[in-house]
């Protein structure tokens, strides 16, 4: 449940960084946005770790969630969002290192967004608290029909 939240964070803080107007539309502003879904609307739907075995909690791990949005769906540019897909690469040892996430956000009239993160994270020795760097890049929209 703690890594549904991770990925929860870390795909809100990179709309708010990274949402941008429709394509086309050149007068549009980058808007802000924050996405809550209820833990019962995401669950991974794949993920395989494999221990590296050179340290001790060394692992890597592909992921794959799916969030839907039955109750007040998130909206990009009057684009209701009805589901969304995160997949995802992680390279940790203790919880700490990189990792790289695509993110396929998908509207109710068949547009999709995509973002591309990477972010690392660092525990630091003997703390509790996160430190996480995100970066992100710009979403690109397609159209439904359209081929990528």
């Amino acid at each position: 449940m703690k890594r549904i939240a991770m990925i929860l964070l870390t795909t809100a803080a990179l709309l708010c960084l990274t949402a941008a107007p429709r394509a086309g539309d050149a007068l549009a502003q980058p808007q802000r946005l924050t996405i809550k879904v209820e833990p019962a609307n995401a669950r991974y739907t794949q993920q395989h770790t494999i221990d590296v075995g050179d340290l001790p909690g060394h692992q890597v791990r592909v992921f794959e969630v799916r969030r839907t949005y039955p109750s007040n769906p998130p909206v990009i540019n009057g684009v209701k969002i009805v589901e969304s897909w995160t997949r995802g690469i992680s390279d940790y040892t203790n919880n700490n290192g990189p990792s790289v996430v695509y993110h396929v956000y998908v509207g109710e009239n068949g547009d999709k967004f995509f973002v591309t993160s990477s972010a690392s994270r660092d525990l630091g020795f003997g703390s509790r608290r996160l430190r996480r760097q995100i970066n992100g890049l710009a979403p690109e929209v397609r159209n439904r029909g359209q081929s990528g």
